[in-house]
Parts: structure tokens; C-alpha cells; sequence
């Protein structure tokens, strides 16, 4: 006869079996659960990888549409406002390329915050100087006038930055309605 300890185990077991192949066989069914939504490794056959893979010009352009429907812009409207729009990006990028710890994650071709985005478009003079001053702290042979000399270019490059960002928003801001202008300080394009 088999003992209640024995069937409780084998219940277990089976259990254990069930539940740890659900997934993979929903995965396999083309479900995959939670997996899904961020494509699993390697974004998976029938995952949601497609997103991971997008083409950055696709990205820009889908976002300047959303952006174009938010601001409520007619096509000739939106012909007049795109470059200005595309002018305060770009600002606002290089603005925040090399901030803070940008420089230590980014290093060379690391991908962070400081690095050249991986489209292979040349990096903000931000983020080059920040790379740069990096370069000299990481190098103990550096003097401290070497490092002096990479802080400063770092400080001029960021109040350049931010020059170029403040005329590009003014520049935006001559051409927006109210309404326009209350959707791209809420998205955090405007002050």
C-alpha cells in the first residue's frame, strides 16, 4: 500500500512539472505570457523584440508624428514648426549627453549617457568633452593641469549647450499658440 507521505510527493511533483512548463508552453504557442512585452533575450520569434529592433529614423519619425497630432498642427503648420522642433531636440540632447556620471558609463563606445548614440552620430561637444575629462581622470599620469585644462573646456561646452538650447525654445516659442506651447512645456520641451 502506499503511504500518504508517498502520494503527497508524488501530487507534488506533478505539480512542480505543470507549473513550470506552462510557460514554456504558452511561449512556444506564441503567448508568452509576461515575456512578451519585452521580447524575452533576444526579442524571441512572436515576442514583442520587433520594438527593440526599431530603425532610430523610425523612432524620430513616429514620435514627430505623435507630436505633431498632440500639437493639433496642420500640415502646413506642422511644415513650419518641424525644424524648430527638431532644433530644441537636438539642443536638448546635447545639452544632457555627458551629464553627471555620463562620461564613466558612456566611455568609449560604452553606450551610456556620455557615449556616441549607436546610429554612429558624432557626439555633442558635451559629450566629448566629458569623455575627454574622463579620459584624464582615469589616466594617473595626468597633471592637474591637464585636468584643469579638460574641466574648463567641459564648463565652456555645457554653457554653450545651454546657450544654444535657450535660443532654440525662444525660437520655438515665437511661432507656437498658447495651447501649443502648454503641450511642449508639459512634455518637458519648453521652459
Amino acid at each position: 500500500m502506499i503511504g500518504s507521505r508517498t502520494v503527497l510527493m508524488v501530487v507534488l511533483s506533478l505539480g512542480m512539472a505543470g507549473a513550470l512548463s506552462t510557460p514554456v508552453l504558452a511561449q512556444a504557442a506564441g503567448g508568452g505570457g509576461g515575456r512578451q512585452r519585452g521580447g524575452g533575450a533576444g526579442g524571441g520569434a512572436g515576442g514583442g523584440g520587433g520594438r527593440q529592433r526599431m530603425d532610430p529614423a523610425q523612432m524620430r519619425e513616429r514620435m514627430m508624428t505623435q507630436l505633431k497630432e498632440a500639437l493639433g498642427a496642420t500640415d502646413e503648420e506642422w511644415t513650419a514648426l518641424q525644424p524648430k522642433v527638431e532644433k530644441v531636440m537636438t539642443a536638448q540632447q546635447a545639452n544632457r549627453a555627458g551629464g553627471g556620471a555620463g562620461g564613466r558609463r558612456g566611455g568609449a563606445g560604452g553606450g551610456g549617457a556620455g557615449a556616441a548614440p549607436a546610429d554612429n552620430t558624432p557626439q555633442s561637444p558635451v559629450a566629448a568633452a566629458s569623455k575627454d575629462l574622463q579620459d584624464a581622470l582615469g589616466n594617473k599620469d595626468s597633471t592637474p593641469e591637464q585636468i584643469k585644462v579638460k574641466l574648463q573646456a567641459l564648463r565652456d561646452a555645457r554653457t554653450k549647450a545651454h546657450t544654444d538650447l535657450a535660443a532654440a525654445q525662444a525660437e520655438l516659442k515665437e511661432v507656437l499658440t498658447a495651447r501649443q506651447e502648454a503641450v511642449l512645456v508639459a512634455r518637458g520641451m519648453l521652459e
